[in-house]
């Protein structure tokens, strides 16, 4: 295992991380629902409770996700976390409402009223998934930074990474690229929301309701990512010249990426089937409700591959529009040693995926009621 061996192992690892939260999304999908879908206070506290018992999963992955950016690629949390607060703090902000919400909205002596922190969870629902998937269109397209490892130096401003905007990430909405992968996560959530709703609902009237819910939101959501995927691989991308490691700017670069990487395609359009034929599948068969599953992993392997693309085959995975600034998982990573360690703590990782599998089937062993509630000694 040498250096280069483990900044890609890591890079894997990350892309992994964020297609499993891009599919935990469907919680926040569901609570941008909870006025639509639901008619009634009774639905609403049914959708709530069913996707309360998943809220802590999208949560703790954001977390390990910005964790796991730190410890391996420490320059980009800088860079990124330290320049583009406004759309970072936004994000953080919409999640921390979210498990507020959950924790108090029930509560004796609740002065704002449960609606109150039901709203919270549609804005979580609703603004949350937009900027994640806005400020992973960056990766992309680029954003206004610079890096010079010489500030260090600098005594009144010690500082690598510098934002040359003051928006400070909140400019990456005047990309339109942006908008179309933000829409595309939005209504991502969504669709997944009325599969897991289908999955795990006993109530009739709501499963019914979900399937027509699931083509009202799956249709944007292909055009959405449709049109992102298409501009993005017509699109230039930031190359890296292998030997002098300037950035450069190199026609299709994305969709090269994908065709010199087999691998990486095969998988990518494997996802996309698995995607497709999860709410294909969903709509045609009324007696269908393991859409889920097929959408949620090919979600995964989807989003998986994308991210890997930006960073894989000589790219600059968070680009600058000051090329040379531009960030690689050469230039941006820990050191050898401290991705040596990392990797043998990484080995635990599948006995842990293990674990939430299994506690996951424990509280799914039948389709959640409201009348569940009742022998539970937690309710939302």
């Amino acid at each position: 295992m040498d250096y280069s061996f483990l900044q890609h192992y890591w890079w894997f690892l990350i892309c992994l991380i964020g297609g499993i939260f891009a599919f935990l999304l469907f919680v926040q999908g569901g609570q941008s629902m909870l006025f639509s879908l639901a008619k009634d206070e009774k639905e609403r506290m049914i959708l709530v409770n069913a996707l309360g018992r998943k809220w802590e999963y999208t949560f703790t992955t954001l977390v390990t996700f910005g964790g796991a950016f730190f410890a391996s690629f420490p320059l980009f949390y800088s860079t990124s976390f330290g320049g583009a607060y406004w759309v970072w703090m936004a994000i953080l902000f919409c999640f921390v409402l979210q498990a507020v919400s959950y924790e108090y909205q029930s509560k004796p002596g609740n002065l704002y009223g449960k609606k109150t922190y039901q709203s919270f969870l549609f804005i979580n629902g609703l603004l949350g998934t937009f900027l994640v998937g806005a400020a992973l269109a960056t990766f992309f397209t680029g954003s206004d930074f610079t890096v010079g490892k010489e500030n260090m130096t600098d005594v009144l401003n010690p500082v690598i990474s510098r934002w040359g905007s003051e928006w400070h990430g909140l400019e990456a909405l005047a990309e339109p690229r942006c908008w179309l992968l933000g829409l595309a996560v939005f209504f991502l959530a969504r669709t997944l929301a009325c599969l897991f709703f289908i999955n795990r609902l006993q109530d009739e009237t709501l499963v019914n309701r979900s399937r027509k819910f699931l083509l009202y939101n799956a249709a944007p959501f292909l055009v959405f990512f449709l049109a992102f995927v298409i501009w993005t691989f017509l699109a230039e991308g930031f190359a890296v010249n292998p030997d002098t490691k300037e950035v450069y700017m190199e026609a299709n670069k994305y969709f090269f990426n994908l065709i010199e990487m087999p691998i990486v395609g095969i998988v990518f359009l494997v996802g996309v089937v698995l995607v497709l034929f999860g709410i294909g599948k969903s709509l045609l068969d009324s007696k269908f409700g393991k859409g889920i599953w097929f959408t949620g992993v090919g979600t995964v392997l989807t989003v998986c591959m994308l991210l890997l693309i930006t960073g894989y085959n000589n790219t600059a995975y968070y680009p600058s529009f000051d090329l040379q600034s531009s960030l690689t998982i050469e230039n941006s990573s820990s050191s050898e040693f401290t991705l040596t360690v990392m990797s043998i703590v990484s080995l635990l990782i599948p006995f842990v995926l293990a674990y939430i599998f299994y506690a996951w089937n424990s509280l799914e062993k039948k389709r959640f009621d409201i009348k569940d509630l009742k022998d539970d000694g937690h309710v939302y």
